[in-house]
Order: C-alpha cells, then structure tokens, then sequence
C-alpha cells in the first residue's frame, strides 16, 4: 500500500490520524484537510488496495476486505491505536474496520458516509452524485478522473456495487469508539435525517453539520472539517492527561 504522511509539524502528543479515501480515488484529494490537521497530529493517506498508487489486486476487494487490509497496514506501520477519518465510501470502511477491530480505532470521524438505505441503486446514486457536482470545483476534477483511470474501470464499478449491498447501519451498534458524524448543510448524497440516524445508532456518536458546503468537505472546505475534528480528537488528549493526573485507584 502506498502512503503519505506528514513530517514533524505536528504537536507532541497528538494520535496518529489516518485519512480513508472515498469511492474510486486515492489520498490526493484529502490533501487539503490532511495539511490543514497536519499541524496538531500526525496524518497518514494510505491508498487502498487497488487504488491510487497502491498495489492492484487480481479480484476487486469488497467493504470488509478493504478494511482488513487497512487493518494490516495500520498494525504494520505502527499505528495502532489510530483516528481515522473517512469522506463518502471511506466511512463505510472505516465502520467495518472499527467493528471488527476495536483495539485498533481510538476515535473516528465519518464526513458524508454513504449510503442511505432508499439511495441503493444506482439510477439513484447517479441523480444525487449529479446533484453534487456544481458544488465540486473544476480543480477536483483532473484528480478524480486521474484516480479512476488509475484503479480501472471494472474495479471502479464492482467496488460501487459492493457499497451499495453493504448495510453500514448493521456494524454501528458494534463500534466502542467515539464517533463524530459531520455533513455538509447542502449535501445531497448523505442527507441529515441519515447523518442523524447514523449517530444514533452508534454507542458514543454525535452528529455536527457545516453550513453552506456539500459533499466532497476534504478538499472544498479544509479549515472547516479540520476545525470540528480538531475539536472532537482534542477530547481523547484531555481525557487522557486527567486519566494520567487523577489516576483511578483499585482495590
């Protein structure tokens, strides 16, 4: 798997913060937000198998293979225990891994998952992810039609199909990390009453909505989704340093 990460702008003490690509793409598009957190913690942007940069499997991996595989690369590169942010399809990774994999998510934020039960088809998908487009610069668009030139057709579309049969709402229960939820105000593919059930149905979740912006918030609005998660990986710190001044006492 092929990676980037930020060097040593980051203040002592912060978790690693690994970046989770959407449907298609690779970490480029992330690199907005991932310079705007680089400053308080350390952000990793690994591509997935079969994308960007990375290593091309014969088969095209399926929601719970993409996120073994982060999983691995994750223990191999010495993260563990990780945040892990995700836009569009890489919340439903993200999900799956925090699900199966407890031990390895401290925290979690999921901006714009996919994909709500009534849109998962793909005449459906096709009229929201057309709806989202005048809000997408035209800079994003080289780097989105370079990554799936990059990945392959055949791969792009049988990892759609798989987002589509994969039920995201089934693993929330099972995530113990917290988790923040955050939608841009004018998203059409992940609507706010979905923002909204998909933190209810999380253990420790809460949902946040930036106004004025849409889907795609990692690369049109850095500083915004940066300012949030900041916010929210800030809590895991402080707890930790009372968890270390008052500690608890046993019997």
């Amino acid at each position: 798997m092929f990676f980037l990460r930020s060097t040593g702008s980051a203040l002592p003490g912060g978790s690693p913060l690994v970046l989770v690509h959407g449907l298609g793409l690779s970490g480029r598009y992330m690199l907005p937000v991932a310079e705007a957190l680089a400053r308080h913690h350390p952000v990793y942007l690994p591509d997935l198998p079969g994308f960007g940069d990375s290593a091309k499997p014969d088969r095209a991996l399926d929601v719970p293979g993409l996120a073994e595989a982060l999983a691995g690369w994750i223990r191999a590169a010495g993260l563990e225990p990780v945040a892990l942010l995700g836009n569009s399809f890489g919340c439903q990774i993200i999900a799956d891994l925090a699900a199966r994999h407890p031990r390895l998510v401290e925290r979690a934020v999921l901006q714009g998952p996919t994909t709500p039960p009534q849109d998962r088809s793909w005449l459906r998908q096709f009229v929201v992810w057309r709806q989202n487009q005048p809000f997408n610069p035209d800079s994003l668009s080289p780097i989105t039609w370079g990554d799936y030139r990059k990945c392959g057709y055949r791969r792009l579309l049988l990892t759609f199909h798989y987002q589509l049969k994969d039920r995201i709402e089934d693993k929330l229960p099972q995530i113990r990390a917290p988790v923040l939820v955050v939608r841009g105000q004018l998203d059409p593919i992940c609507g706010t009453e979905w923002a909204a059930e998909i933190a209810r149905r999380l253990p420790d979740g809460r949902h946040v909505e930036i106004p004025d912006v849409a889907h795609t918030l990692v690369y049109t609005a850095p500083e915004e989704l940066a300012a949030v998660t900041r916010l929210f990986l800030d809590e895991a710190a402080t707890r930790s340093c009372r968890r270390k001044d008052h500690p608890e006492r046993g019997r």
